[in-house]
């Protein structure tokens, strides 16, 4: 049972989403995408598939929310792969109008259930995604607590995504580009922002205004750019002059200021 900290009773967190609470408007876009994917990727390459967002969460708003996916292989993605998975997004993206976009993420299970990962992409199995197809590996997962090891685990590396977001907001030419730059930046930025505060708030939640407004309690003199970026995270601007001051000022001081609180996350290969 959960708490209104997003905590079983033993005050590990709760696995947030359910196909239960797939809304009956976004009901056709997860059996279109269930059916595509087993028809696509099928057991020789699937291991399994998961839901994360606010499509199992229940709050997904019609024609604005995208649909997320993370697919667990058997081996390490390839070319082959990513080539499929690009045109299931297209195909979903153009058959439901409810979903502005679609993205799917590509994993081997080896690497989901490696100790490099067990406090990243492990806790996103586990906790954040909901099972669609195959066997869950949550199973072979620990109980999360909301920690600082958990913190920096899972954003202590912001710092290393400023150059990447800078490069690609000078090369962004359309509007669906900048949007879509617009809410990879502002959502990562919200979520980076609550795990700083999250071991001291001592829960969980996804809802990107409910992690502004808790990190405003603890950082009040940004609290107002937190809340600019909660709302870019649902609506992105196709205005290039948005972005700035998130890219070059709140994401700068956040990645420090994480870094100084959590440390910071161990690299990857």
């Amino acid at each position: 049972m959960n708490d209104d900290r997003g905590l079983n009773r033993d005050g590990t967190i709760a696995r947030e989403g359910s196909l239960s609470r797939v809304q009956e408007g976004f009901a056709p876009v997860v059996a279109a995408a269930r059916s595509r994917i087993t028809e696509v990727f099928g057991p020789a390459r699937l291991d399994s598939a998961y839901l994360y967002g606010s499509v199992p969460r229940g709050t997904a708003t019609p024609g604005v929310s995208d649909l997320d996916l993370q697919l667990a292989l058997h081996d390490e993605p390839t070319d082959a792969d990513r080539a499929d998975s690009n045109t299931i997004e297209t195909a979903l993206d153009r058959a439901f109008p409810q979903i502005d976009g679609v993205g799917i993420l590509l994993t081997s299970r080896r690497t989901l259930l490696s100790d490099l990962e067990r406090h990243d992409a492990g806790f996103f199995i586990a906790c954040l995604c909901t099972p669609l197809l195959g066997n869950d590996l949550a199973g072979q997962l620990p109980r999360y607590r909301p920690t600082s090891l958990l913190a920096r685990e899972t954003n202590g590396d912001l710092a290393r995504v400023l150059p990447r977001w800078r490069a690609r907001a000078s090369e962004a030419t359309t509007d669906v580009e900048r949007r879509a730059l617009g809410r990879v930046v502002s959502r990562r930025i919200v979520r980076t922002g609550f795990t700083l505060i999250m071991p001291l708030w001592g829960g969980w939640t996804s809802d990107l205004d409910e992690c502004a407004g808790l990190f405003g309690r603890y950082y009040p003199e940004r609290a107002g750019q937190m809340r600019v970026a909660a709302a870019m995270g649902r609506t992105p601007s196709a205005d290039p002059a948005a972005l700035t001051p998130l890219i070059d000022d709140l994401a700068p001081w956040l990645a420090a200021e994480h870094i100084a609180v959590h440390g910071e996350k161990a690299p990857r290969p």
